[in-house]
């Protein structure tokens, strides 16, 4: 069964693409017109645009393909009435109606019509299965009780977020959530709570070490504190998010961001979040003295 993967941005493509090759299931790469992501440059690669929908998925089926999986970031981008052609035409109505419902009701409409095609539309943990974690702390750090707390108001946020159709992760710190992802990512949410660099360095580095070393010295217990000393990053899907299409991810790249700005540790729900290189995430977590938490889902 022939396979294809629409490729976004991120590391997600690449590894899924590799992954499946090493299985002996290389998947044919497609690619949207306005994106460059990062996958295997050897494997075919299928370009296309959504106003060319309903020819692309008739190309997909004339080439025998019957499984598709979509991965990795894409934004939206101006429709160019002009460039609508005749096979996609018909779901021009279906298309407008859809995106006027936010991203998640234009994600579950594409899926509806690829599905009407006969190609079956697969997630990537559906594909690679060990990309999600089962319920457990793998890290040496673990959680304290007062992280509960953050637990609960983290899936309470998520359902919040479900019903505005924005992020899927949030910045939690004794129980109170004190950022929301938006359409910027989950990167730069994270990148709000790091410390900015200390701007005497730039001016004279021999004044700075001594100021560094007088700092030692001082009696405000807070001085060195990182600006997200104890806030947990939470992460997971919403409540109506298709998980075919849309599997929240984090990788190495979020835990080193997130021991930058001092977490104290990540909590995601299992089973619903890819991790990349879970191995590795585990591993700077645990130089950085701070916790993964894969939490059973609440509701």
């Amino acid at each position: 069964m022939t396979l294809a993967l629409i490729a976004g941005q991120g590391a997600l493509p690449r590894f899924l693409a590799e992954k499946l090759i090493a299985a002996n299931d290389p998947p044919v790469i497609c690619v949207f017109h306005t994106f460059a992501p990062d996958a295997p440059v050897e494997l075919p690669r299928l370009h296309f645009r959504l106003e060319t929908l309903g020819t692309f998925l008739a190309t997909l089926v004339e080439a025998g393909v019957t499984r598709l999986c979509m991965a990795g970031a894409v934004r939206r981008y101006p429709i160019e009435a002009d460039l609508i052609d005749e096979r996609t035409r018909p779901l021009v109505a279906r298309l407008t109606d859809a995106m006027a419902k936010g991203d998640d009701g234009t994600l579950r409409e594409i899926v509806a019509i690829i599905e009407e095609t006969g190609i079956k539309v697969v997630g990537p943990k559906d594909l690679v299965p060990e990309l999600v974690l089962s319920a457990g702390i793998p890290t040496e750090q673990k959680p304290s009780t007062v992280h509960d707390q953050d637990v609960t108001a983290g899936y309470r946020e998520l359902r919040v977020m479900g019903a505005a159709d924005l992020g899927q992760a949030c910045v939690i710190r004794a129980g109170k959530v004190v950022a929301a992802e938006e359409k910027s990512g989950t990167k730069a949410l994270i990148d709000r709570f790091k410390a900015e660099p200390d701007p005497r360095m730039s001016v004279d580095p021999v004044e700075w070490a001594m100021d560094a070393v007088a700092d030692i010295f001082k009696s405000d217990p807070v001085y060195d504190a990182l600006p997200g000393e104890g806030m947990v990053l939470f992460k997971g899907p919403k409540p109506t998010q298709d998980l075919r299409v849309d599997l929240p991810t984090i990788g190495p790249d979020t835990a080193q961001d997130a021991a930058e700005a001092g977490f104290d540790g990540i909590i995601i729900q299992a089973g619903s979040v890819i991790v990349l290189d879970a191995p590795l995430v585990i591993d700077i977590l645990n130089n950085a003295g701070m916790f993964l938490w894969v939490h059973e889902a609440q509701t």
